[in-house]
């Protein structure tokens, strides 16, 4: 009875072993609920409907939205952006793209992008430029002050409407370089109002004087990333070449993003949340 016994404790002992060499290595992971920021599970999810171009950089110029290319002069890609890869900034390296209609068309906006480049040490850093072909500065371009620091951070952007031009001006702004940093600008036709978040977070936002209703843009250029629309060889502008006060981007730009409205605080905050954590 004994020899009985210990031939079915080995035979039961056999089943299991066989039991769990089948089994996968439990993985928490898979029994944990999607990740959701204010109900969205993906950034692209965020106001898709207003999306008018995207750049996700991921190895290509292409804006997905519109499937047009970008045109290369010196920039390259580095594997390690915000999400894939990234365009790699240089000294005299841009790339310039030809607006599409939707952007033509823009009344409102919001810009969203993950930069991370050293502060501007020799002149300002446009990270991008909407270019006025016959104006001084473009349509739309924001720019990093030169001689900002992660002490005293200073972000200007520029926007023209039709012959009057504005600046939105944010001071003193914190720990903005050498490391991946969001930004999102806006401008909402309804209210005049501009908007500047890093990231996700508002900082700052103004009415400008006499900067109001529906964007009407001046001589519309090209799109340029990595430089103001008057550091490019030749110009984008006939007001000006290249003045010397301006610099290149040498760090890194990803996830460029426009939208046709102005995004609210909650649809922002989502879009970088996301993005951050790869999504």
């Amino acid at each position: 009875m004994k020899k009985i016994t210990n031939i079915m404790i080995a035979a039961a002992a056999f089943i299991l072993l066989g039991l769990s060499s089948c089994q996968k290595e439990f993985d928490p992971k898979s029994y944990a609920p999607p990740l959701s920021v204010n109900g969205f599970t993906r950034s692209g999810d965020v106001a898709k409907s207003n999306l008018v171009a995207y750049w996700a950089f991921d190895g290509s110029l292409i804006d997905s939205v519109s499937n047009t290319g970008g045109v290369n002069t010196g920039t390259s890609f580095v594997d390690k952006g915000i999400r894939g890869k990234a365009l790699q900034g240089a000294l005299n390296s841009y790339v310039l793209n030809t607006p599409s209609a939707k952007i033509a068309a823009l009344q409102s906006y919001t810009i969203s992008f993950w930069i991370n480049t050293p502060p501007p040490s020799t002149g300002i850093i446009a990270p991008f430029a909407l270019a006025d072909s016959t104006g001084f500065w473009g349509n739309i371009e924001m720019f990093f002050e030169n001689g900002s620091s992660n002490t005293n951070g200073v972000v200007k952007v520029h926007i023209q409407q039709g012959d009057h031009d504005a600046f939105f001006v944010t001071e003193n702004l914190q720990n903005l370089f050498d490391k991946w940093t969001s930004f999102t600008i806006s401008y909402d036709a309804a209210t005049a109002m501009n908007t500047l978040y890093v990231n996700g977070s508002k900082v700052n936002s103004a009415v400008l004087g006499g900067l109001s209703g529906p964007l009407v843009f001046a001589d519309l250029g090209k799109l340029v990333f990595g430089c103001d629309q008057f550091q490019t060889n030749p110009s984008l502008t006939s007001s000006t070449q290249y003045p010397g006060f301006a610099s290149f981007l040498t760090g890194q730009l990803d996830e460029f993003r426009i939208y046709n409205k102005a995004l609210t605080d909650v649809e922002v905050s989502s879009i970088v949340n996301l993005q951050g954590r790869g999504k």
